[in-house]
């Protein structure tokens, strides 16, 4: 019963049937004709053998309502209705990526708005969202490197962490060969059809144990794709500092190691991007998403179930009951 009153998934096999409804008024108007016409034309000289007819002709329409019944729910039984559902089955080939995120304290520059941190944040929870089937982690580097979240499909996980972000979680200084080398440590062992690091960083690599070349080579061991993000604006960015009398906001050069960068986009078949504002770091991780795409296979499968059985019934049961009461009750007034 609930699913005959579910009319949003039921379809009908032979819908060509619902023109057998145009014999309804075609009946009805020969009825109501016929009952017009009927006029008596037989003398009695008693009305004992019809005492009590009277009152079983009032029901008489009875039978003329059954049979339209009947009409109704024979052409619903003929037009086969369905019920349906759609069950999907997504096959996905994903893939595993990293977002390696500068936080050192430069990233507080107010080149973008409100600050390079917010943007850095505001476009990766972007991307995250774009990318439904992959898994993706978050490693954060400054003076040292650390994983935030390791890959995952959890996404709601990895978006709590990004939005966690903020200036001195670790020491400061731009270590971007600790951040590449954590970045791949974490894709050694992916299983997605490729590896993808992005690495955003708005300095030139000053600390750190590893060397950002021997994390380069280590990278293209285990065939990760390095896309890399230079943020920052072209000359001066005004950077809050923290001096004896408060915190103060002062001009800096704007330094980017651009040509590591490259080259560690170049020698692993990536892609080197420079971010000088808002709107433009938000094109580049729209154009890392489409040339990263993921291959998804959905296979829709649709069931259906036949809901005729219950109108072929009472078509039936008004058949039978309309001949019943004319061959007994309505017997001697037909």
């Amino acid at each position: 019963m609930k699913e005959l009153l579910d009319w949003k998934h039921i379809t009908f096999a032979h819908p060509f049937f619902f023109g057998l409804l145009l014999l309804i008024p075609v009946m009805v108007w020969w009825y109501l004709r016929s009952k017009k016409d009927d006029s008596p034309s037989l003398r009695l000289t008693s009305l004992k053998g019809i005492q009590g007819a009277g009152g079983k002709a009032g029901f008489r329409p009875v039978l003329f309502v059954l049979r339209i019944i009947t009409l109704i729910a024979l052409t619903f039984a003929l037009a086969r209705p369905q019920s349906s559902n759609t069950t999907e089955n997504i096959d996905s080939e994903g893939i595993d990526i990293v977002l390696a995120i500068d936080v050192s304290g430069s990233m507080m520059a107010e080149d973008f708005k409100p600050n390079r941190y917010e943007a850095a944040k505001a476009v990766a929870l972007k991307f995250v969202d774009q990318r439904p089937t992959d898994r993706i982690g978050l490693v954060i580097f400054s003076g040292e490197s650390f994983t935030m979240c390791p890959i995952t499909i959890d996404h709601n996980v990895l978006k709590e962490q990004i939005s966690q972000i903020h200036s001195g979680m670790i020491v400061d200084g731009t270590s971007i060969g600790m951040g590449l080398a954590t970045s791949v440590d974490r894709l050694r062992f992916a299983k997605g059809k490729s590896k993808v690091i992005i690495l955003m960083t708005d300095g030139v690599n000053n600390t750190g144990r590893i060397d950002p070349n021997t994390a380069l080579e280590i990278a293209k061991v285990f065939k990760v794709r390095i896309y890399t993000v230079g943020i920052g604006t072209m000359g001066q960015a005004l950077i809050p500092e923290m001096t004896p009398t408060g915190i103060q906001k002062k001009l800096r050069q704007v330094e980017i190691d651009e040509p590591l960068l490259k080259q560690m986009a170049r020698e692993t078949n990536g892609k080197y991007f420079r971010a000088t504002g808002n709107k433009q770091l938000e094109d580049i991780y729209k154009d890392i998403d489409k040339m990263e795409k993921t291959k998804i296979d959905i296979t829709s499968y649709k069931h259906y179930a036949e809901l005729f059985f219950p109108f072929a019934m009472l078509a039936i049961i008004c058949l039978v009951l309309e001949l019943l009461l004319r061959y007994t009750v309505f017997r001697s007034i037909t």
